[in-house]
C-alpha cells in the first residue's frame, strides 16, 4: 500500500507528457486497481525517492466516436439511482416542498438571465439615463494632480493583467470621493473589475464596499448589477455563511429596493437564495423562491443549480434527482459544473454510492460520446463558460437541434472540482486512503493536474486519521506528501500549487498529530519561508496554530 500511494502521488504531481498511458473506454469507466496487503514497515522509515516534476503538459485525451446525447440520456444519468420509476418521479406529490423543484416553464416563456453580468445592457437605458446629470468635473476644472490620478486609473483599468490590488491602489490616489472624478463609463468599468474575483474574501468585500460608500457620499446612483455584486460580497465573503452574512445581505437588498429604488431581478433573488441556502436558512430560501414567483421572474440556470444544492443540504436525494430532471427539461445545457453540483448534493444527502455512480457515468459518457477536451481549470474561463451556456439556452430555447449541437460540444469529463469533492468525502467521512489513491490515479488518466487544494485535503486526512496505531495514514506516507509538495514548490512545475493559508494550517496540524510539536514547528518554519501572507492571513493562521503548538515560530518571521 505504501508504494501504491506514493507512486500515485508522484505520478499525479508529474507531467502527463511523461506518463505513458494508453487506455480504452472500459479502463476509464471502470478503473481496476489491485491492492496487495503491505508488509509492516518501520514507522520511522524514510519515504521513497520522489521523481522530478516536469513543467510541460501535452496530454492527449481519449476521443471516442462523436455522437449526440439526447435529453433523455442526460436525465437517465440519475434515474438509475432513483427509488421510483421515471413516471412516478415526473408526477408532483403532495409534499409542500415539492414546489421547490420548479417545473420548467413553457419554451416561449423561458428567458434565462445572466448572473453576475457586470456589463450594462442597452435595455437598461432608464437606469443609465439617471446618471447623465452626474458628470465628473471638466478636465479644465481638475487640478493637475487629480487629472494625473484619473489618467493613471484609466490606464490600470484598461490593462486586463492588472490585479485588484493595483486597481484599488490607483483608485485610492483620487481625492474623496474618488468616483466623483470619474465618468460614468469609467465608474462602470471600475465596478466590474473589482467585482470579478476568483474567491470572495473580507479584503475583496472591503474594497468593493468602499467604492459603494463613495458612490453614496457623492450621491451617485448605482445600477442593478452593482447592487447585486454588493449583496454577493456581503453574503459570501467568508467560507462559512452564517446568520450574520444573511442579515447583511438582506439589509443591502432592502437598501437597494427601498432607498435606492432599484428593482430587483432574477439575478438578485438567485444570489439571496444561494446565501440563505448555504447558511441553512431553508425557510428563508423558500420564501425567496415564492417572492420570485410572485414577481413573475424567470428562473435562470444558476437558480436551478442552486435548487439542486438546496435539496442536497436538506438531505433529500430524491428531490435532488427531481431538481436535476427539471434542469434538463428546462432546456439548460448540462456540463461538468452541473454534474459536480449533483455529486456534492447526493453526498450531502447521504448517498455517496449514488454520487460515485454519477461520476462513473460521467466518465463513460465523456469517453464514448463527447470526446471534447477536458475543461480548463482557469476560474475566469469557467466563469465565462457558464455565461456562454446561459446565452446558448436562451438563443436555442426554440431550436432543439441547435441546443443539441451546443450540448454535444460541452464537456462532461470530471475535473479538479470533481476529485476534490470525493477526496474531501473520503478524508472526512471514510478515511479510506486506498480510495484516495485510486482517485489520484484517475486524475492522471484524465490529465487533471495536481492542485494545492488536493495537498490541503491530504494533510487534513493525516491530521484527522494519523497518529494512531494500525492506521493507513502513516508517517512515511505523510513524509511522501510533504516531499512531493516541496519538490513542486521548488520547481514551480504546477501553477495551481502554492502555499496558502489552509495549506499551512493543515500541514502543521498533520505533523503535530503524527510526529509531535517539534517536527510541526520545523514544518511551520519551512512554510514560513515560502509564504507571503497578508496581515489578516498571518493573524488568522497564528491564532489557529497557537492553539495547536502554543507559540509562533522563532522570531515570528514569515519572510
Amino acid at each position: 500500500m505504501d508504494r501504491i500511494f506514493i507512486d500515485a502521488l508522484v505520478r499525479a504531481c508529474s507531467c502527463q507528457e511523461h506518463a505513458q498511458i494508453s487506455y480504452t473506454q472500459g479502463s476509464i469507466s471502470k478503473p481496476q486497481y489491485i491492492y496487495h496487503k503491505a508488509r509492516r514497515r518501520n514507522a520511522q522509515q524514510n519515504p521513497m525517492h520522489v521523481r522530478s516534476v516536469h513543467t510541460s503538459r501535452t496530454y492527449t485525451h481519449p476521443v471516442g466516436t462523436q455522437a449526440s446525447i439526447s435529453r433523455e440520456e442526460y436525465i437517465q444519468m440519475l434515474d438509475y439511482y432513483s427509488f421510483k420509476p421515471l413516471d412516478e418521479i415526473a408526477r408532483e406529490d403532495d409534499d409542500p416542498t415539492s414546489s421547490l423543484t420548479l417545473p420548467p416553464p413553457d419554451d416561449h416563456d423561458y428567458k434565462p438571465v445572466l448572473e453576475e453580468s457586470n456589463e450594462p445592457k442597452e435595455s437598461v437605458s432608464p437606469e443609465l439615463s439617471l446618471l447623465e446629470e452626474y458628470a465628473p468635473p471638466a478636465p479644465e476644472a481638475r487640478s493637475s494632480k487629480e487629472g494625473i490620478a484619473v489618467e493613471r486609473l484609466i490606464g490600470v483599468l484598461n490593462d486586463e493583467d492588472n490585479t485588484q490590488e493595483a486597481i484599488f491602489q490607483a483608485y485610492s490616489a483620487l481625492p474623496f470621493p474618488g468616483v466623483a472624478y470619474l465618468s460614468d463609463k469609467v465608474r462602470r468599468r471600475l465596478f466590474r473589475r473589482i467585482s470579478v474575483v476568483e474567491r470572495k474574501s473580507m479584503e475583496t468585500m472591503l474594497r468593493y464596499l468602499s467604492v459603494v460608500d463613495d458612490m453614496k457620499a457623492a450621491d451617485i446612483p448605482m445600477i442593478s448589477v452593482e447592487w447585486n455584486s454588493a449583496i454577493a460580497f456581503t453574503g459570501r465573503c467568508f467560507a462559512k455563511v452564517t446568520a450574520t452574512e444573511v442579515e447583511l445581505a438582506i439589509r443591502t437588498w432592502k437598501e437597494m429596493e427601498q432607498v435606492a429604488k432599484v428593482q430587483s431581478g432574477s439575478v438578485t433573488f438567485t444570489i439571496l437564495f444561494d446565501i440563505a441556502t448555504k447558511a441553512g436558512k431553508f425557510v428563508l430560501a423558500e420564501m425567496i423562491l415564492k417572492e420570485m414567483r410572485a414577481r413573475n421572474l424567470s428562473i435562470n440556470r444558476f437558480a436551478r443549480v442552486g435548487i439542486i444544492y438546496y435539496h442536497g443540504l436538506r438531505g433529500d436525494g430524491d428531490a435532488v434527482r427531481r431538481a436535476y430532471k427539471s434542469f434538463v427539461q428546462a432546456g439548460e445545457i448540462v456540463d461538468t459544473v452541473v454534474m459536480n453540483c449533483v455529486i456534492a448534493s447526493l453526498i450531502r444527502a447521504g448517498e455517496p454510492s449514488a454520487a460515485h455512480n454519477v461520476y462513473e457515468r460521467m466518465k463513460a459518457m465523456y469517453s464514448s460520446k463527447t470526446g471534447s477536451p477536458v475543461p480548463a481549470e482557469d476560474w475566469k474561463a469557467v466563469r465565462e463558460l457558464g455565461r456562454v451556456l446561459v446565452r446558448a439556452a436562451r438563443v436555442y430555447c426554440n431550436d432543439p437541434e441547435g441546443r443539441q449541437r451546443v450540448q454535444s460540444e460541452t464537456c462532461l469529463a470530471p475535473n479538479l472540482r470533481t476529485y476534490a469533492i470525493f477526496i474531501e468525502h473520503h478524508v472526512v467521512e471514510t478515511g479510506e486512503l486506498r480510495r484516495i489513491t485510486a482517485l489520484l490515479e484517475e486524475m492522471l488518466f484524465l490529465g487533471v493536474p495536481m492542485h494545492g487544494r488536493i495537498f490541503v485535503k491530504l494533510f487534513k486526512g493525516f491530521a484527522i486519521h494519523g497518529g494512531v496505531r494500525y492506521t493507513s495514514w502513516t508517517r512515511p506516507r505523510l513524509e511522501s506528501v510533504w516531499v512531493s509538495l516541496l519538490a513542486v514548490l521548488d520547481k514551480g512545475a504546477l501553477p495551481g500549487v502554492a502555499v496558502r493559508k489552509w495549506m499551512v494550517v493543515w500541514a502543521v496540524k498533520a505533523f503535530r498529530k503524527c510526529y509531535g510539536r517539534r517536527r510541526a514547528l520545523e514544518v511551520w518554519a519551512e512554510l514560513g519561508t515560502r509564504w507571503k501572507p497578508s496581515a489578516v492571513e498571518e493573524q488568522v493562521v497564528s491564532r489557529i496554530l497557537r492553539e495547536v503548538l502554543g507559540e509562533k515560530p522563532a522570531g515570528g518571521d514569515w519572510g
